[in-house]
């Protein structure tokens, strides 16, 4: 062998190792697919509803998933269960005296900050009044962006439709991620149009059930540039029997969701060290006030996510038809763009959200850290507008179109391919655009 030869015969070698040492890309198995959405979204999960043992069942399965992928666990965990608390106050007892008379109960409705509240005349309350002729969606603004004022409400009796509506909500327990603090609001339905004098006294309950996100990571090259695959678990549990079922199973909504982070955290696992940290999240209480996303986006700095891909209700065609996809909130940040471009020549399609009016852009995990400026945006395929299943106990696998389902987490995969890499980064959202 001469050394023109020898030389040719160690570069083909060379060649041969490195090529050896890039790692295919990885596919989307349908069967785990199959596995996860129907262990997920299975009778025995009850619904996963937050706040129940059937919600901490599924977050040990998703922990498991993770484990078994060899995921990270964030931040100081110990685990891949990010556990808070969130404090609850049932109203127990309220007695409200109006300019001398007595108030019966079923014209009163309270709104609870602290465990007691006792106001007299004089007191820093603000007394506000919805009058007849006014928008009675305004009762609905004062209970809930009351602020920091405690506020007495006089509710015209013209309005008594609004007002029983928001009173039934109020017999709810009230929950907040903090203890203590705010405002609390007392409504009376009344004809009287001035508070000459008030006494109200009211007590709650306090509770601190603990709820659990499930996170886990994939550090990249840049520690500190996030991009976050996101869903929530929970749904709407058990409810009133439909032809003889009594569990909403959220197969659609959002196991399909929570699949997909599952599948893309496999995916991107399987791969070299991305550039980019990436962060998978299952969400809980999406359905119940989102207090999984509020806690989690508490414990990031915001101007480090590049990106959030939140992923919902994936598991039906879309109306434009298989291998499409949109995205809400298309024209507040380039995002979707982006992943336009990182599907050109591929059968896979991004559009923008063909369901304005119903604003889901603010219906799901990623209001929250969009309205911290991030670029956070959900991507679906349900035709939500005709969907018969959503929020029914219909909502069952079989239902699914389970490739289509395959297909879209590939298309994710796919269209998140620049942002991942560090190649393209979306511009951030204005929070001023989102008032």
């Amino acid at each position: 062998m001469n050394h023109s030869t020898r030389r040719l015969a160690v570069l083909g070698l060379a060649v041969g190792f490195l090529a050896g040492c890039e790692r295919a890309e990885p596919e989307i198995d349908p069967a785990s697919v199959e596995r996860v959405v129907t262990t997920l979204s299975a009778d025995d999960m009850q619904g996963r509803r937050a706040f129940t043992p059937a919600a901490d069942k599924a977050a040990e399965f998703i922990s498991s998933e993770f484990a078994s992928i060899g995921l990270d666990t964030f931040g100081d965990l110990d685990d891949y269960i990010q556990r808070f608390p969130v404090y609850s106050i049932s109203v127990e007892s309220q007695e409200v005296a109006l300019n001398g008379r007595e108030i019966s109960s079923e014209r009163t409705a309270v709104s609870l900050a602290s465990e007691s509240i006792h106001w007299t005349t004089g007191d820093a309350v603000e007394v506000v009044v919805v009058g007849p002729g006014e928008n009675p969606r305004r009762i609905i603004s004062l209970v809930f962006s009351s602020g920091d004022a405690n506020t007495l409400v006089l509710v015209s009796p013209e309005h008594e439709g609004m007002f029983g509506r928001v009173k039934f909500y109020l017999s709810r327990p009230s929950r907040s991620l903090e203890p203590g603090g705010g405002a609390s609001t007392v409504l009376v339905l009344t004809d009287e149009t001035e508070a000459t004098s008030y006494r109200i006294d009211a007590t709650a309950s306090v509770e601190e059930p603990e709820l659990a996100n499930v996170v886990g990571v994939i550090p990249g090259a840049r520690r500190d540039e996030i991009v976050v695959f996101s869903a929530h678990y929970d749904h709407i549990g058990i409810g009133a029997p439909q032809d003889g079922d009594s569990i909403a199973n959220g197969a659609n909504d959002d196991a399909s969701g929570t699949t997909a982070v599952i599948e893309l955290a496999r995916y991107f696992k399987a791969m070299r060290r991305p550039e980019r940290t990436l962060v998978f999240v299952a969400f809980t209480a999406e359905e119940s006030g989102g207090y999984g996303s509020r806690y989690f986006s508490s414990q990031l700095d915001p101007d480090g996510i590049v990106a959030m891909f939140n992923i919902e209700m994936i598991g039906k065609v879309a109306a434009e038809g298989p291998n499409s996809t949109w995205i809400t909130g298309f024209d507040r940040s380039d995002f979707g763009a982006i992943l336009q471009r990182a599907v050109e020549g591929t059968e896979y399609s991004f559009f923008a959200d063909p369901y304005p009016d119903q604003n889901l852009f603010f219906r799901s995990d990623n209001a929250t850290l969009a309205r911290l400026g991030v670029p956070a945006h959900s991507i679906s395929t349900t035709p939500i507008d005709v969907d018969p299943d959503y929020h029914q106990m219909s909502d069952e696998v079989q239902t699914l179109d389970l490739l289509h389902m395959t297909n879209t987490i590939r298309a994710i995969a796919r269209g998140a391919a620049t942002i991942v890499s560090g190649e393209a980064t979306p511009t951030r959202i204005d929070p001023a655009d989102l008032e």
